[in-house]
């Protein structure tokens, strides 16, 4: 239950931070040092959702979980956070990617302002 619920906290948290971006684009505002602590909140929230689902994977392959039927909704369950660790993953290191393209863009923007 309690993974459950930090799980979700780790969803609604990143979906503050992706509003807040929207709104720094919004203003014209997105190449500031303010967009770069609202991406590593991305970028935390999603290892964490990640750890935890590495952790669900875990537990489900691990412990010995009692099955009504032939045990298929635990394979099911394990397969599900395995996938959701393999995404949660690939979407953090995305975002990583995405947070050295938007420091190269807020240099070249500091160089063309000098300029002009």
């Amino acid at each position: 239950m309690t993974v459950a619920i930090t799980g979700i906290a780790c969803v609604q948290v990143a979906l503050v931070a992706m509003w807040m971006l929207l709104a720094m684009v919004e203003r014209d505002a997105i190449f500031t040092p303010r967009a770069f602590r609202w991406v590593d909140v991305i970028i935390g929230t999603s290892v964490v959702a990640t750890l935890l689902a590495l952790g669900v994977a875990g537990h489900l392959a691990l412990a010995t979980i009692p099955s009504p039927g032939d045990g298929m909704e635990v394979i099911g369950a394990l397969g599900a956070a395995i996938a959701g660790t393999g995404v949660g993953a690939s979407f953090a290191m995305l975002v990583v990617i995405i947070r050295s393209l938007l420091g190269k863009a807020t240099d070249l923007q500091t160089e063309i302002a000098e300029v002009v």
